[in-house]
C-alpha cells in the first residue's frame, strides 16, 4: 500500500500536448485539470483520463494553481505543466517514496530536462534547474508574479534522482506565439514592482544575458540550439524593458495581457 497521490495541471488550448502529459501520470489516484477556456479539444481529451476537469476563467498562474490545489483530494500532490512528462523512472521513484512514507519531508525537488526545438539543452543555465513539484498539500502555497509563479513549501525539501521532462518549445512558431504575451506580463510585473525604465536595462542587460548564457554557462556546447536560445533570451529581455518604457510613457494596458496562456 502507498499513500495516494493527486496531480494538478492547468491548461489552455493544449490539445497537442495534454494527452502525453496525462498518460505519464495515469497511474496517479486523483488528477485535477483546471482549464481556462480552451477552444480546441483539450477538455474533451482530458476527460478521457479524469472526470475532474474544471472550467475557470483566467485568474493568473498562482491563482489558477491554487484553485486546482483546493480540489486535490490527497495529502501528497504533484503539479505539472501540460508540456511536461513524468518518465517511467521518475514515476517509479515517486511511487516508492509514497510507499515508504516521507514524514521527514514537506516536499521534493526535481531536475527539469528541458527540450528546445527537439534538443535537450544541457547548458545555458537550464539544466538541472531544480524545481519543487512533489509536496504535501498543507505545506505548499503558490505565489509569485504574472509570469514566474513558484511553489513555496514550509518544511524540509528532499531531492529526486530522476528528471522531469519538459518539452518547452517544439518550434520557433510556438516560441513566438508565447513571446509577446510573456514580455507584456513581465513588463507589467516590473512596473508593479516599482521598476522604472532605464537605458541600462534596455541596452546592457540583454547583451549581458546572452554573454552569460552562451559563454559563462557554456551554451555554445549546445550548438545552434544554444546560440538561438541565448539570442532569443536576450531579445526577450530587450522587449520586456521596451514595454516597461511604453508603460511608463503613458501607454495603456499592453495587448495580450488580459487572457491566460498555455504553459
Amino acid at each position: 500500500m502507498r499513500t495516494p497521490l493527486s496531480v494538478i495541471i492547468i491548461t489552455l488550448n493544449e490539445e497537442e500536448r495534454i494527452v502525453d502529459c496525462l498518460k505519464s501520470v495515469e497511474w496517479a489516484d486523483d488528477i485535477v485539470v483546471v482549464d481556462s477556456g480552451s477552444t480546441d479539444r483539450t477538455v474533451e481529451l482530458a476527460k478521457q483520463y479524469t472526470q475532474k476537469v474544471l472550467a475557470a476563467g483566467w485568474m493568473g498562474f498562482p491563482q489558477a494553481k491554487t484553485f486546482a490545489l483546493r480540489h486535490a483530494a490527497n495529502e501528497w500532490v504533484l503539479w505539472l505543466d501540460a508540456d511536461e512528462r513524468v518518465s517511467p523512472e521518475l514515476a517509479g521513484e515517486i511511487r516508492d517514496i509514497l510507499r515508504r512514507g516521507s514524514a521527514a519531508y514537506a516536499g521534493f525537488e526535481v531536475a527539469r530536462r528541458a527540450y528546445f526545438i527537439g534538443k535537450w539543452i544541457r547548458h545555458c543555465g537550464w539544466y538541472p534547474g531544480y524545481v519543487v513539484r512533489l509536496f504535501r498539500k498543507d505545506a505548499g502555497a503558490f505565489t509569485g508574479s504574472r509570469v514566474h509563479e513558484k511553489l513555496e513549501v514550509r518544511g524540509p525539501v528532499g531531492r529526486l534522482r530522476h528528471d522531469l521532462f519538459h518539452f518547452t518549445d517544439e518550434n520557433l512558431y510556438h516560441y513566438f506565439g508565447k513571446f509577446n504575451t510573456y514580455t507584456s506580463l513581465a513588463a507589467e510585473d516590473a512596473r508593479d514592482a516599482g521598476k522604472r525604465f532605464s537605458y541600462y536595462n534596455l541596452l546592457v542587460r540583454p547583451p549581458y544575458l546572452f554573454f552569460k548564457m552562451y559563454i559563462l554557462r557554456l551554451g555554445f556546447l549546445d550548438g545552434m540550439h544554444g546560440f538561438t536560445l541565448s539570442l532569443l533570451s536576450a531579445a526577450y529581455v530587450f522587449v520586456k524593458y521596451a514595454k516597461v518604457w511604453e508603460l511608463s510613457s503613458g501607454g495603456g494596458p499592453l495587448a495580450g495581457t488580459g487572457a491566460g496562456r498555455g504553459q
